[in-house]
């Protein structure tokens, strides 16, 4: 069937377990194969993992897929932005310097998820501070294997599959990326990858629906929950009505969550001590995206205010 939600009803499910990342990797492009909106394959993605983990890693994936969309289909890549002194753009230390022609980076982030993994790195950096004292920013892609080391991080309490490494990148060539690294790269990605690590768990969940034989009703709502996160103006993740409707998205998530704690009995014990130990995974960037909620609304107000 060609409509997802179909899909979703109907896919048999893959049961066999996923070892690694390598193997949630490949399960994830038979997904890939399948749809071709990024939004549709994270969800697809999601729903072919086994543990929540490895949704997230679909999720992130398509999230930077929407973000550059000419990305390699078939290699991992990772976003490197955080830095020792944080994430905001006036942390940003990592430099981009021309030499005989070739774009240069040098400098060390702090935080990059799959970095062990990634093939292509986004490299958020500077290239000096404009006049009104702003750290001006690009985004360069930049090949793994050529001046980078990487330092792996010891495996988070939650989600311990996923990967995180420290990224050391000296005279590292890159490709600018077109557009601000600020505007049109490191303040989207947020919103993106909300969106889509929010559906790839909506995908596993409909997962964990049908192989624990949940009612149909359970289905119905996480089928509603899809359908809602796929109607975001994904295209538009600066808007303020995008933030707004994703703060809808999940109070809706938080409210079916709640509907769902009886029902985990039913589930496989594998499978629910993995939820048990993965759900804080669900919390995290939590405070920055009520900071933003709520600076979508003061905009929305005060655009309304103004005369016409």
């Amino acid at each position: 069937m060609d409509s997802l939600l179909d899909f979703l009803l109907t896919e048999p499910v893959a049961t066999a377990p996923l070892n690694d990342v390598a193997a949630a990797w490949t399960r994830h492009q038979v997904a890939a194969n399948r749809f071709d909106r990024p939004v549709d394959v994270a969800i697809a993605g999601g729903f072919g993992a086994d543990r929540l983990g490895f949704a997230f890693l679909s999720g992130y994936q398509e999230a930077l897929r929407t973000l550059i969309p000419d990305l390699p289909d078939d290699e991992l890549v990772a976003m490197c932005a955080t830095e020792e002194g944080g994430g905001h753009p006036s942390a940003i230390r990592t430099t981009l310097t021309e030499r005989n022609g070739v774009w240069l980076v040098n400098g060390t982030k702090s935080f990059a998820t799959m970095g062990a993994f990634a093939h292509h790195l986004v490299v958020i950096a500077s290239v000096g501070t404009a006049p009104d004292g702003r750290n001006r920013l690009r985004a360069t892609m930049v090949d793994a294997a050529t001046g980078v080391r990487l330092t792996d991080h010891p495996a988070l309490a939650f989600a311990p599959e996923i990967p995180h490494a420290s990224v050391r990148l000296t005279d590292v060539p890159a490709r600018i990326l077109p557009g601000d690294g600020y505007l049109d790269y490191l303040k989207p990605f947020r919103t993106i990858e909300d969106i889509h690590v929010l559906a790839a768990t909506f995908g596993w969940l409909v997962r964990v629906a049908r192989t624990s034989d949940w009612p149909r009703e359970i289905l119905q709502r996480l089928l509603t929950a899809v359908a809602a996160v796929r109607g975001l103006d994904i295209d538009a993740p600066r808007s303020p009505g995008v933030h707004i409707a994703l703060g809808g998205v999940f109070e809706l998530f938080g409210d079916l969550l709640v509907g769902l704690d009886p029902l985990w009995e039913s589930v496989d014990p594998t499978t629910r001590q993995r939820w048990e130990r993965d759900r804080p995974l669900l919390a995290t960037a939590g405070r920055a995206r009520g900071q933003r909620l709520t600076a979508a609304w003061r905009t929305v107000q005060t655009d309304a205010d103004q005369p016409e």
